[in-house]
């Protein structure tokens, strides 16, 4: 049995991440550690709760002697760090904890892990010598786009709000214990997620909700915000792949190919629900433009022809497709459909 340490996996793409895992192999023994704030929620595993072979811990990434002593128990030989504060909005109005939790609480995990797994720099001990360090971050590090060109895994770094600042940080630190003490890390970035068991106060799942109460759906500025969206079980899927055949040191960027605006993901949304959920007037009616989000970057798109082509990596979901998968399972939680 391989005991693989995930962290933060209540949250949106871990609880999605976990079941896939654990279906897909069975000499796996999951140990979830989870801080269980404002993103985390055990029902999003309550598939998971009986099957031996998971284990749900509920704690802090930055308690030191709580990661040691979970090293020393389970024997780690594996780690898939997704534990992340990401509200950009929230870091705009506190930044200190996206520093905490995002800087300091991957510092910790991974030195934790090095000073487990090896002898002294460049030298695994002989029992972990497979053992590999998995950092999940985001496309956000790489700034704003303009209207042409993508993030490539060559592109610099430029964060322009304090929880992108936050995640280059944690990125730079795992990217600093590759080079100075050799370990086994891989790095990777993605394009914004969307499906099932997404928190409330997201894009996506703010539209679906705010249609359904019959209130106002906000949009900020313009609406011409464009994102590159990756429906989370094709991430999770490029996780998988990374984690056990990307190469020592690398990093791969997951994206879905799936450029959207503001305004076409909420018309969209709502031309579905008038047809799943019909009321007497369309939804689109609802929409309504608030000002805009502070440092709000223009436009992100992600370049995954590395993970492609290397790894043979590729979306099985497009916007389309995805988008009536992840409504249909809002619908369901909110009991309407």
């Amino acid at each position: 049995m391989k005991n693989i340490l995930v962290t933060g996996c209540a949250g949106f793409i871990g609880s999605n991440f976990v079941p896939f895992f654990l279906e897909k192999y069975e000499e796996y023994h999951v140990i979830n550690l989870d801080l269980l704030t404002y993103a985390g929620d055990l029902q999003n595993l309550k598939e998971c709760e009986n099957n031996p072979n998971y284990t749900f811990i509920q704690g802090d990434i930055c308690n030191r002697e709580l990661v040691e002593s979970l090293f020393e128990k389970y024997d780690i030989n594996g780690v898939i760090h997704f534990a992340a504060e990401s509200h950009v909005d929230n870091s705009i109005k506190n930044p200190g904890v996206f520093v905490e939790t995002n800087v300091n609480g991957t510092f910790t995990l991974i030195d934790v892990a090095y000073k487990y797994w090896m002898q002294k720099p460049f030298t695994y001990k002989e029992k972990y010598q497979e053992c590999r360090f998995h950092h999940i971050s985001t496309d956000e590090v790489y700034g704003t786009l303009g209207e042409t060109g993508l993030f490539t895994e060559e592109t610099p770094y430029a964060p322009n709000s304090p929880y992108s600042a936050s995640k280059a940080s944690s990125d730079m630190i795992v990217r600093s214990y590759l080079h100075t003490y050799g370990m086994n890390t891989v790095i990777t970035n993605c394009s914004n997620n969307y499906g099932p068991k997404q928190h409330d106060e997201k894009l996506i799942p703010t539209i679906i909700r705010k249609a359904l109460a019959n209130e106002n759906i906000p949009i900020y500025g313009d609406g011409k915000n464009i994102r590159d969206w990756l429906y989370v079980l094709d991430h999770c899927k490029g996780i998988d792949l990374v984690y056990h055949s990307g190469l020592k040191g690398e990093v791969y960027n997951i994206g879905g190919r799936n450029e959207k605006n503001n305004n076409d993901i909420a018309n969209k949304i709502c031309e579905l629900l008038d047809e799943l959920n019909p009321q007497e007037k369309s939804y689109k009616d609802l929409i309504a433009y608030v000002e805009d989000r502070a440092g709000h970057d223009r436009r992100y798109a992600i370049d995954a022809t590395k993970i492609e082509n290397e790894l043979g990596w590729k979306a099985d979901e497009n916007f389309e497709s995805g988008i009536v998968k992840t409504i249909q399972w809002y619908l369901d939680k909110y009991e309407m459909y």
